[in-house]
């Protein structure tokens, strides 16, 4: 799908939003991706935290695709830039799709709505200014993108466990730092 993309692109720069839209599908979980990707990274785990509030409320609202804001809709890549970037991607997908496929199918429009309301949870949790606590949720919203995009059931049922581990490690954290606070 990526390589196609490249065929479609018939002008030498492409904008954000074209190339969503021609994601159809299948941009949410690649927004999720890119974000969650960031997100790993020492510092930018808020700035990740809430980017990732935006294709959350949408997916919960169960939009087509992804809607930035015109700023960042409208940023131009080229498509020489575009082409690296999908080399140096195609072969990681490759290999994760070794693992991850098309398993128990779940309905569409209710698995976007359910990802949604964990990732909005998920992107809270990045919005601790605690060392490392970013990184748990960007691997599990890693996990929530690879099973959105390729329909893997077993992958979702996986993530959302994963999520629910999330969700107690946070609120052990916040709970201790809670009664830490108490005792002082």
């Amino acid at each position: 799908m990526l390589r196609a993309l490249l065929d479609e692109a018939e002008e030498e720069t492409v904008t954000l939003e074209w190339v969503i839209g021609h994601l159809r599908d299948r941009s949410f979980g690649i927004i999720m991706l890119l974000i969650a990707v960031i997100g790993l990274l020492p510092g930018l785990s808020p700035l990740a935290g809430v980017l990732m509030l935006f294709p959350a409320l949408q997916m919960m609202k169960a939009h087509g695709g992804p809607v930035l804001p015109r700023r960042i809709a409208e940023r131009q890549i080229s498509k020489e830039k575009l082409a690296r970037m999908i080399k140096r991607t195609v072969p990681v997908l490759r290999f994760m799709e070794r693992f991850v496929r098309p398993r128990w199918r779940t309905p569409f429009e209710a698995t976007k709505r359910v990802i949604g309301l964990v990732m909005l949870l998920l992107a809270a949790t990045m919005l601790a200014p605690v060392p490392f606590s970013h990184v748990i949720p960007a691997l599990v919203i890693i996990l929530l993108a690879f099973a959105f995009l390729e329909e893997d059931g077993i992958l979702l049922c996986i993530a959302l466990l994963a999520a629910l581990v999330s969700f107690a490690i946070t609120a052990t954290a916040v709970w201790g730092a809670v009664e830490l606070g108490l005792t002082l």
